[in-house]
């Protein structure tokens, strides 16, 4: 077939340049255009935003945009079926979200590092930090912020659903946070009932509709195993606690452990009686030895023993608060932090107490083992 004689006279170079003018056209024409791609972004975000401005930061709230008429749409209505809410002993296949809530004054990268570490869905978990008013709170909170950072813009399974900031609004009862002035028996009623306040702020502020678990977690635990959430959660209970202890140096300069807190235990008649004679303030503290209650401390029943059975369960009258997990139910029913003299108990072991009263009842798990800094 003969070609024509304007094709003939064509440059390849024009030929070559038509065929990507074409070839732009019809990419155009049938690929989404930024402004979709946009689109469709925005409302996954959207999606997944908290429902409400009053709304827990379980997720962050995103205005909703603005009606044709330049008016935004009254605020919605929301309803929350808490009936359908669960809190079972298979969190993950239930989708089960986790609060982890930690009153920090100090920022560990032991602590940090073992939040990464957990096998629990971090899509699932909210982290909640409150800090003081101090010149060590300032630093801790500029150090969290930095890990908090690098996580968020990091890989995606990495990632917490969301995470919220505190900052206390009264001034810490000591100044100092070092590990022998916080454990002075003469500092203990008062710091404890900033501790306490310093609880219930958080929790307050950040316990959602969506929240099954409530996972107290302090700052300066700093080994804990990466299944912490299911280890615990298969147990089904409405508080439980495992053992903390504390990694050290012998006299023969080999590295041992021993117990930290002995805020978990069981009540004991004597505990009963000297509390009988106490004034209305007063507490009744354990861990020093002026004061014999004889109650059986958690910390003294461990085995240590490599072989030994981590799911041994026992039933508790007191618990610590280094790594507490709680159905959430107790806080809504109002189990919180006493910052006052409850049955002569103050902060966790008077959540404990308040959380019996409330019906629920308190475990601890004697051959499980988390680890508190070392000073």
């Amino acid at each position: 077939m003969a070609i024509s004689r304007s094709i003939r006279r064509t440059k390849p170079i024009t030929m070559v340049l038509a065929g990507l003018l074409a070839f732009g056209f019809l990419v155009f024409l049938f690929s989404p255009s930024s402004n979709a791609v946009a689109v469709s972004t925005a409302k996954r975000k959207f999606d997944s935003a908290a429902a409400h401005p009053l709304s827990p930061p379980t997720a962050p709230f995103q205005k909703a945009p603005p009606s044709m008429n330049g008016k935004r749409p009254p605020p919605p209505v929301v309803h929350y079926h808490m009936n359908n809410l669960t809190t079972t002993s298979d969190p993950i296949g239930n989708q089960e979200n986790v609060l982890i809530l930690t009153p920090l004054a100090r920022f560990y990268q032991g602590y940090w590092d073992n939040l990464l570490a957990l096998s629990y869905p971090h899509s699932l978990i909210s982290l909640g930090f409150i800090t003081p008013k101090t010149r060590e709170g300032n630093a801790a909170t500029a150090a969290l912020q930095a890990a908090i950072a690098q996580t968020q813009n990091g890989p995606e399974d990495k990632r917490f659903a969301s995470i919220s900031i505190l900052r206390q609004d009264f001034d810490p009862p000591i100044s100092s946070q070092d590990e022998s002035e916080r454990h002075k028996k003469e500092n203990q009623k008062a710091r404890r009932s900033a501790m306490s306040r310093a609880r219930n702020s958080l929790l307050f502020t950040t316990i959602g509709p969506y929240t099954s678990w409530v996972l107290w977690l302090d700052a300066d635990i700093v080994e804990s195993p990466p299944n912490l959430i299911q280890d615990l959660t298969s147990h089904d209970k409405p508080v439980i606690v495992p053992n903390c202890f504390q990694r050290y140096k012998n006299d023969k300069g080999q590295w041992d452990v021993r117990p930290y807190d002995y805020n978990s235990w069981q009540d004991s008649q004597t505990a009963a009686d000297l509390a009988k004679n106490l004034a209305q303030d007063d507490i009744l503290l354990e861990g020093y030895g002026d004061v014999a209650t004889y109650r059986t401390l958690m910390a003294k029943t461990a085995d240590t023993s490599e072989g030994r059975d981590q799911k041994a369960i026992t039933p508790l009258d007191g618990v610590g608060g280094t790594a507490l997990l709680v159905k959430a139910e107790v806080h809504r029913d109002g189990a919180m932090f006493p910052p006052f003299a409850f049955y002569h108990l103050m902060e966790t072991e008077g959540f404990a107490k308040m959380a019996r009263r409330l019906g629920w009842s308190c475990w601890g798990l004697p051959n499980y083992f988390v680890y508190h800094y070392n000073e």
